[in-house]
């Protein structure tokens, strides 16, 4: 019997070759596995099972992931607010960790004696599969013919016609890679420091330019409901405000960021869902949680961002970390109203029980009605101790 490899499949060109040369050249039975975290339509999925076979794969699966890639993965970085350098929705990085594991999970089920990816060796998607793999199953080998034969696309190409296999072989200007939580555009354009993406290199060209209203409703930090309109889960929920802001060509932009392996790298997006709900909910948060709460979820949520870019998911500071962040959601329930506009979005405001915001305790700049102006003279003359010490012990100069 010949040896089990899972690829992971998607069935580009480097996916293609690596299910050709497995089962071809190392006699494997190939198990191809795809996993669709928001990136697949039905008809989509079906394409993808019948050039699997037509490459002669032994099996073929897709996996739908999109809600466990949620529960898991997605609303913690709801609830952290989380933008990789204060721009990107970390859409690639965390939707390759819930692939990577639920790859692992199939090799351990069929008992796969390898696994296989289509990675070059100059991104951080080898790593994140890699180091997954690694932690979830030990004993299982790691093949990668693209990274470790350093092959390039004309190799790729003349082996799968040597082997009878055709595909559209030419190169797409531009390579985007959808997901639940984001698209990332890559081209010419992105591998300079200099240049923007043109608009035709954007998937989700503008439908609509006069502004429309969106109403988002929260409940412990999850969006349940969008325009009136309840969801059973809150895939469904994200799933709509991606249609109706997508429309605008709202959410995008370029990343700028230090790679896994330490060079630069620079990457074009559009994630119009992930823009609107970080902002609205950091809004939302801004209204029901108190100053210390958003200054230590604000550190903790960059932590747990930057942990999760460079493949680091399964450690267990992450799991403490979500717990903070479930803990700190208790309040943050409630409605956002937003103007969706050609290319960017209003928060208007808020309507929320947990409201902090309250006229009885005081309007800002106005009425002051919890505390005297006594009560004021006393606290700033206490406060200001420490600092009349020191600048009177010291002499300074202001």
């Amino acid at each position: 019997m010949n040896k089990k490899v899972i690829l992971a499949f998607s069935g580009g060109l480097d996916t293609s070759y690596c299910a050709k040369y497995l089962s071809e050249t190392l006699r494997y039975d190939v198990y191809a596995v795809t996993v669709n975290t928001g990136g697949f339509s039905k008809e989509e999925e079906k394409e993808l099972e019948k050039k699997a076979f037509n490459l002669g794969v032994k099996e073929y699966r897709c996996v739908d992931a999109q809600e466990d890639y949620y529960n898991s993965c997605v609303k913690y970085l709801i609830f952290g607010n989380v933008l990789k350098n204060n721009t990107y929705p970390l859409s690639v990085s965390a939707e390759r960790t819930i692939q990577a594991q639920e790859i692992a999970k199939f090799a351990i089920e069929v008992g796969a004696d390898a696994i296989a990816h289509g990675s070059t060796g100059a991104g951080n998607d080898q790593v994140r599969f890699d180091l997954i793999f690694q932690v979830m199953c030990p004993n299982v080998e790691i093949i990668t013919p693209i990274r470790d034969m350093a092959l390039s696309r004309e190799d790729e190409i003349e082996f799968l016609k040597s082997h009878g296999y055709e595909m559209e072989f030419q190169k797409a200007q531009y390579s985007v890679n959808k997901g639940l939580w984001g698209t990332s555009v890559g081209g010419k354009e992105t591998l300079t420091s200099r240049n923007y993406l043109p608009e035709e290199a954007f998937p989700s060209q503008i439908k609509k330019t006069q502004p429309s209203e969106l109403e988002i409703e929260f409940k412990n930090g999850e969006v349940v409901a969008v325009n009136g309109e309840n969801f059973e889960h809150s895939v469904y929920a994200i799933q709509k405000i991606e249609e109706l802001a997508s429309a605008y060509g709202i959410g995008r932009d370029i990343h700028v960021g230090d790679t896994i392996v330490g060079i630069k790298g620079r990457v074009g997006f559009e994630a119009a869902a992930a823009s609107v709900i970080i902002k609205a909910h950091h809004l939302l948060e801004k209204h029901t949680l108190s100053k210390y709460q958003q200054m230590m979820k604000s550190q903790l949520s960059d932590w747990y961002g930057n942990w999760l870019h460079e493949a680091l998911f399964l450690d267990p500071v992450m799991r403490n970390i979500e717990s903070f962040l479930v803990d700190s959601q208790k309040t943050v329930s409630g409605k956002v109203f937003v103007t969706l506009h050609p290319y960017r979005f209003i928060l208007n405001g808020i309507e929320s029980e947990h409201d902090l915001m309250s006229d009885k305790f005081g309007s800002y700049g106005e009425a002051n009605r919890a505390w005297t102006g006594e009560d004021v003279k006393g606290y700033t003359k206490i406060v200001s101790n420490s600092l009349n010490i020191y600048h009177q012990i010291n002499g300074s100069k202001i």
